[in-house]
C-alpha cells in the first residue's frame, strides 16, 4: 500500500492508499444527519403496528398540543403522491399506487399512516403516542404460496390477486433436453428474507429555497440523479427547481437505490412549511421501512446424462414482492434470469417467475440483486447431480464449463461472454486451499466416524456486471437507460477536476478515477479532484450499482481525458509549430517526433487554453471535455470460491475453517480497493448463508425487528480468507475491468452451504435451509437419521 507513485510509473494497477479515507477517518465527514440547518424541523412518522388493517380514524389533534409539535399530517392531507415504479415488467403487471402516507388501508407492520412536525427529533418522536389512529384488522399474508391459492386474503382487495406478474423466458429446448436425459434432479431451495444494513441508517434533509420553489435535498442515497428525476415525476415538482445532493453515503447494498416515501414527504413538507426539514431513520424504524432483499422460492431442475454431460437447467422462481412495489421490485429476478445457466454449456434452459404481494415491507435489489439468488441456486443443485451421479464436484463443473479457448461464448441464455479462463482460476484456487489434502482429510473423519465432520464447498461462478447497456434494458421494458457521464477539467493551474456521475457510497471512486485520469493526461495523482454527488456541479448521470461504476463511469472518465489530450494536442502543435501528427503524448509532455528540445506539458496547454491568446482557428478556450458512455454489453468476472467447514454433529455448530477464492475480474485500478470489496462481499455472503434472516410471525410481525435478533456478523464471526486472482481482461471495454463490488456476496453463499451439506451428505442430508444455525443443522441431521445421530 503506497501514498504515491514515481514519476513516469502508472496509476492504475498500483495500490495507491485511498484519498477518501483521511476524512473518513479523522471525523471530518458530512452524513446528513449531521447537517443542522437554521430554522430545522424534524419528522418522525407514526408506524402501522399492524401488517394488514383497514384505518378507520387518523386525529392528531392532541400531538398538536405537544411540546415543539409544528404539525401533524395525514394521508388525506398529502394527496395522491406516490412512490413510483420503474420497471413494470410485463404489460399486464399488477402494479398498487403506493401512497406516501396510508390513507384507507395499511398493508405491512411498518407502513406510515401519520407524519409528526416539531422543533427537535426528539418532541417529534414522544408526540407520535398522541395521535389516535383506529385500526380494523384485516388477515395477514406472509407466505407467498398461500398469497397465490385461491380463497387468499388479498394485500390488493381491488386488484383482485396477490400475483403481481409471471415472467417467462427461455433458451434451446428444455424439453427436448430433459426428455433425454438418464438423471433429472430437482431441488427447492429457498432464499431468506434479508435486511440490508448499511453502516449508516437512512437520512434526509430538505430545504427550501425561498420564493423561487426551488429545494436542496439532502440524503444518504445511492442515486442522486435518479432520485431528483423520481422526486419531480412523484412530486410534481419541476426537476430543474430540485437539487440532490448526496453527502458522504455509508454504505447502501441496494437498500439506497431508492426513492423512498420519506424522501418525497420532506420535499412536500419543506414547501408547506417554507423551512428545512429532517428525518432520519432509527436501526429497528429501518429494519421494517428499508427495503429487504431476496426472499424467494427456487424450484430448480437440472438434466444430464450418466457421464455428467448436463443437458439443462428448468428454474421456477416465486419470488416476494412484499406489500408494494419499490422502484425496480419486479425487476430483481429479471437480473438472475440470464444467470442460472451461469458457466455451463447447456441444450436447453427456461426461467419462469412469479411475483407475489405478502404483507410484508417491500423488497428490491439487494447486493447482486438476482444473481446471487440464481449462482446460490445453480450451484447447489450441481453439487446435488454430482452426488446423484456419484462424480466429484468439480470434476462435474469441470466438464460442463466454457473452456477458455471457446471465448467468446454464446449461452443458452444468449448473453456473449467476452473472456474468461474458469480452468486457471480454479487450479488456482485448488492449490491454495490444499483441494487434495482437505479430501483426503475429510475421508479419514469419515472413516473414523469423527462427531466433527469437514465438508468442501465449491463455487464457481460469473455475474453479469456494467449494468447496462440502455437497449437491453429498454428490451426489459426498464424505463431508464444505464449510460454514465464524465467531465475531465485541467485547470489553468495544471490541476485536474474530475467530475463523475456514478455517486460513490464506500467504493473508492475517488482513489480510482484518480489513478485512470493520472495516467491519461500523464498528471501527477494528487492533483486530480474528483467531483460527485450533487446534481448542480454533476447534473447527468445515473448513479452507483450493480458494480456498474468502474466498466461504466470509469470508461466515461478515460474517454473524458483522451478528448481533453485530443484538444490538447491541437493546442501543442499550434504552439510548437508543427503537424498534430507530428506529436507523440507520453507522461503529460507533448514532444515533436524527431526534434529533441520541441515540448510542452498539458499543464502548460492548460493555460494557454485559460488565455486564450494564441490558439489555433476553430478551437474553443478552456481545456475540458465530456464523454457519455453507454455500454455495448455487460462484462463478465467469474472466479472459483472453495470453503471448508467443520460441522459438529452432535450440537450443529459449524466453523469455517477455511476460505480460499480467486478471482477474474480483468484488469485491476487499484488493488488494495478490490480486497477491500473482496473481503467485504464474501462477509455478506457468508452472513446470509449462517446468520442472518428476516423472520415473520404469522401475524406479520417482523420478529427479528433489531441487530440483537437480526445477527449480522462481526469480524470476530469470520475466517481468514486467503483471496488471489487471475487476469482475463475484458475484450468490451478499453480498460479491460469487469466489476468487483458484488462478486463476494454472489461467490460465497453457495460455496459455504454446499460445505456444510457436504459435510452432512453421508448421513443422509441433502439441504439445509439457510441460514445454517446450529438449530437448522441439528434439525436436518435428526430428520435424515431418524434421531440416530
Amino acid at each position: 500500500m503506497t501514498d504515491t507513485i514515481e514519476a513516469g510509473a502508472k496509476a492504475v494497477g498500483a495500490p495507491l492508499r485511498r484519498k477518501e479515507d483521511a476524512h473518513l477517518l479523522t471525523g471530518q465527514t458530512s452524513w446528513t444527519d449531521n447537517l443542522q440547518l437554521p430554522g430545522m424541523l424534524h419528522m418522525a412518522m407514526l408506524r402501522s403496528p399492524m401488517a394488514h388493517a383497514r384505518v378507520t380514524r387518523v386525529d392528531g389533534s392532541a400531538a398538536l398540543g405537544r411540546p415543539g409539535v409544528v404539525a401533524v399530517y395525514t394521508g388525506a392531507d398529502l394527496g395522491s403522491v406516490s412512490i413510483p415504479c420503474v420497471w413494470p415488467v410485463t404489460p399486464d403487471m399488477v402494479a398498487p399506487a403506493y401512497p406516501i402516507v396510508a390513507t384507507d388501508e395499511v398493508r405491512y407492520a411498518g407502513d406510515v399512516v401519520a407524519v409528526v412536525v416539531a422543533d427537535s427529533s426528539y418532541h417529534a418522536a414522544d408526540a407520535l403516542e398522541a395521535v389516535d389512529v383506529g385500526y380494523e384488522q384485516l388477515p395477514a399474508v406472509v407466505d407467498m404460496e398461500a398469497a397465490l391459492a385461491d380463497g387468499s386474503p388479498l394485500v390488493h382487495a381491488d386488484k383482485g390477486t396477490n400475483k403481481c406478474y409471471y415472467w417467462e423466458f427461455t433458451g434451446g429446448d428444455y424439453a427436448a433436453a430433459a426428455a433425454k436425459a438418464e438423471v433429472i434432479v430437482k431441488r427447492r431451495f429457498i432464499q431468506q428474507r434479508l435486511i440490508p444494513t448499511a453502516m449508516e441508517p437512512r437520512s434526509v434533509v430538505c430545504s427550501p429555497m425561498g420564493a423561487s420553489g426551488e429545494i436542496t435535498l439532502w440524503s444518504a442515497t445511492q442515486i442522486p440523479h435518479v432520485l431528483r428525476v423520481l422526486l419531480a415525476l412523484s412530486t410534481g415538482i419541476p426537476e430543474q427547481q430540485i437539487r440532490v445532493i448526496a453527502p458522504d453515503v455509508g454504505g447502501g447494498f441496494g437498500s439506497k437505490l431508492e426513492l423512498y416515501r420519506e424522501e418525497a414527504i420532506a420535499a412536500l413538507l419543506a414547501q408547506k412549511l417554507g423551512r428545512p426539514v429532517k428525518w432520519t431513520e432509527s436501526r429497528s424504524e429501518g429494519y421494517v421501512s428499508t427495503i429487504h432483499g431476496r426472499d424467494q422460492i427456487q424450484d430448480l431442475e437440472a438434466a444430464a446424462l450418466r457421464d455428467g454431460t448436463l443437458l439443462g437447467i428448468k428454474a421456477d422462481i416465486k419470488a416476494d414482492m412484499g406489500a408494494y412495489l419499490q422502484i425496480i421490485t419486479p425487476g430483481v429476478p429479471l437480473l438472475g434470469a440470464f444467470m442460472y445457466n451461469g458457466i455451463y454449456k447447456m441444450e436447453g434452459y427456461h426461467f419462469g417467475a412469479t411475483g407475489v404481494f405478502t404483507t410484508k415491507t417491500p423488497t428490491d435489489a439487494y447486493r447482486g440483486a438476482g444473481r446471487p439468488e440464481a449462482t446460490f441456486a445453480l450451484e447447489r443443485i450441481m453439487d446435488e447431480l454430482a452426488a446423484e451421479l456419484g462424480m466429484e464436484p468439480l470434476e462435474l463443473r469441470e466438464k460442463n464449463w466454457i473452456k477458455h479457448e471457446e471465448f467468446p461464448y454464446t449461452t443458452i441464455a444468449g448473453l456473449e461472454y467476452d473472456s474468461g479462463n474458469y480452468e486457471a482460476a480454479t487450479a488456482r484456487a485448488k492449490e491454495l486451499f490444499d483441494y487434495d489434502g482437505l479430501r483426503r482429510e475429510q475421508q479419514e473423519r469419515r472413516d473414523r466416524n469423527d462427531p466433527v465432520q469437514l465438508g468442501i464447498g465449491i463455487s464457481t461462478f460469473t455475474e453479469m456486471c456494467g449494468l447496462a447497456p440502455s437497449r437491453i434494458l429498454s428490451a426489459l421494458n426498464y424505463v431508464a437507460g444505464g449510460w454514465e457521464q464524465a467531465t475531465v477539467r485541467v485547470l489553468p493551474t495544471g490541476k485536474v477536476e474530475v467530475v463523475t456521475g456514478s455517486s460513490p457510497h464506500g467504493q473508492g471512486h475517488v482513489t480510482a478515477w484518480s489513478q485512470i485520469a493520472a495516467d491519461a493526461l500523464g498528471v501527477p495523482f494528487e492533483d486530480i479532484q474528483v467531483i460527485h454527488g450533487d446534481t448542480r456541479s454533476s447534473p447527468n448521470g445515473m448513479d452507483t450499482y450493480g458494480s456498474r461504476s468502474l466498466a461504466v463511469g470509469g470508461i466515461a472518465v478515460l474517454r473524458a481525458a483522451e478528448r481533453v489530450v485530443d484538444k490538447a494536442r491541437l493546442i501543442a502543435a499550434h504552439q510548437l509549430e508543427c503537424d498534430p501528427g507530428d506529436l507523440e503524448f507520453t507522461g503529460g509532455t507533448f514532444r515533436v517526433k524527431g526534434t529533441p528540445g520541441a515540448e510542452t506539458t498539458i499543464q502548460a496547454v492548460a493555460f494557454e487554453a485559460f488565455t486564450a491568446h494564441n490558439l489555433p482557428d476553430g478551437v474553443e478556450p478552456t481545456l475540458m471535455a465530456d464523454s457519455t458512455v453507454d455500454p455495448d454489453t455487460f462484462s463478465y468476472p467469474h472466479g472459483t470460491h472453495l470453503c471448508a467447514v467443520e460441522v459438529d454433529t452432535e450440537t450443529g455448530a459449524t466453523r469455517i475453517r477455511n476460505y480460499t477464492c480467486v478471482d477474474d475480474i480483468g484488469n485491476v485500478v487499484n488493488p488494495m480497493i478490490v480486497e477491500g470489496q473482496v473481503h467485504g462481499g464474501i462477509a455478506q455472503g457468508i452472513a446470509q448463508a449462517l446468520f442472518e434472516e428476516a423472520v415473520y410471525d404469522e401475524s406479520g410481525n417482523l420478529v427479528t425487528g433489531t441487530m440483537v435478533d437480526y445477527l449480522v456478523p462481526s469480524a470476530a464471526d469470520l475466517p481468514w480468507f486467503t483471496t488471489d486472482r487471475t487476469v482475463t481482461p475484458a475484450t468490451t471495454n478499453p480498460l479491460g475491468v469487469k466489476g468487483v463490488g458484488e462478486a463476494g456476496a454472489i461467490a460465497s453463499t453457495p460455496a459455504v452451504v454446499n460445505a456444510v451439506v457436504d459435510a452432512l451428505r453421508p448421513l443422509g442430508v441433502t439441504d439445509v435451509q439457510m441460514p445454517c444455525s446450529p438449530h437448522r443443522v441439528w434439525r436436518a441431521i435428526q430428520t435424515a437419521t431418524g434421531g440416530a445421530a
